[in-house]
């Protein structure tokens, strides 16, 4: 009957120092890690913390959102634990799963940040059409490749003369940029890609 703790922060930059004093006053005695976003539901450590807990534990977080960032994600790894005889508890929202009031309120809490999110998307939606009716929104610009110079750079690459970083310099754009013209340029068998 141990404490297990699942500390998750975004990115590698981001200190999950808060969560392990949480860690400390909740008394896990072991500890898992995870420096990716919550949208990410392939977590490593997600999944062997997962794998370790077992009949008799209980799993605890720092807040819920650590653990999940929808609500169908969440309720369905407290279903995971559940299945296997753990219990969960989150300690920013005062959530106990050995209880029927805790169990509700994990599902009211879920909900209710799932609502937060699909309004707070919605208004950002609402938002963009206003400013394109007002002709204040251009969207994302294209980004202009000159035909020639990209054919030569990609010769260069392909031929390893310089790195795909130099490439990207010279032609003044960003990895997305360059791998999507790549690909267009290869499809279109050595034709310039069409931008």
């Amino acid at each position: 009957m141990k404490r297990i703790g699942y500390i998750r922060v975004s990115t590698e930059e981001q200190n999950e120092a808060w969560q392990e004093v949480i860690m400390e006053q909740l008394d896990a005695s072991k500890v898992f890690i995870e420096k990716l976003s919550g949208k990410d539901s392939n977590r490593p450590q997600l999944k062997t913390m997962l794998d370790y807990v077992c009949e008799g534990d209980t799993v605890v977080v720092e807040s819920y959102s650590r653990l999940a960032r929808s609500t169908k994600d969440l309720l369905s790894i407290v279903d995971e634990l559940s299945s296997k005889g753990v219990q969960f508890i989150s300690q920013k929202e005062n959530i106990d799963t050995t209880t029927p009031q805790g169990r509700l309120m994990l599902t009211i809490f879920a909900g209710l940040a799932q609502f937060k999110r699909e309004c707070m998307l919605e208004w950002q939606l609402e938002g963009i059409a206003i400013a394109k009716a007002e002709g204040k929104y251009k969207g994302r610009q294209t980004i202009r490749v000159d035909m020639k110079q990209f054919g030569g750079v990609y010769q260069e690459w392909k031929a390893g003369a310089i790195t795909a970083r130099k490439a990207m310099g010279t032609l003044g754009i960003k990895p997305n940029a360059f791998y999507r013209r790549v690909k267009e340029y290869e499809s279109s068998k050595g034709a310039p890609p069409v931008l």
